[in-house]
């Protein structure tokens, strides 16, 4: 379930598996004291004939407070697309301070996860 994270870099660490809602994850980004912690909570959880995905919402010590989804959906020719929405402001002293910065990572991400489906 977490395979794109992991693909974008993230280190993930999940409360339960199989993944459903109140799901508490952990993400790192970046290694050792200079990585970003990122707790989240899944809100809910998508299984549907043609749709699959969910979302999570950031717990405190997140650096922004905001929900992230990820929904695949499967087409009737049989190709897949995939939609990633995201809101947020920031949480922390970090995140407002940063500015654009921080608006920055939050789209260096996303292309992130986008590449991340290009690989085998």
């Amino acid at each position: 379930m977490w395979r794109l994270h992991e693909r974008a870099g993230l280190r993930v660490q999940t409360s339960e598996s199989p993944l459903r809602q109140d799901t508490v994850v952990l993400m790192h980004l970046g290694l050792g004291p200079a990585s970003v912690r990122i707790p989240c909570r899944v809100a809910y959880v998508i299984k549907e004939p043609t749709l699959r995905g969910f979302a999570y919402g950031t717990l405190p010590g997140h650096p922004e407070s905001g929900e992230e989804r990820f929904v695949l959906e499967q087409h009737g020719d049989g190709s897949i697309t995939i939609a990633i929405t995201a809101f947020s402001h920031p949480a922390s002293r970090l995140a407002t301070l940063g500015g654009p910065f921080t608006r920055r990572v939050q789209q260096l991400m996303t292309s992130r996860y986008l590449r991340a489906l290009d690989r085998p």
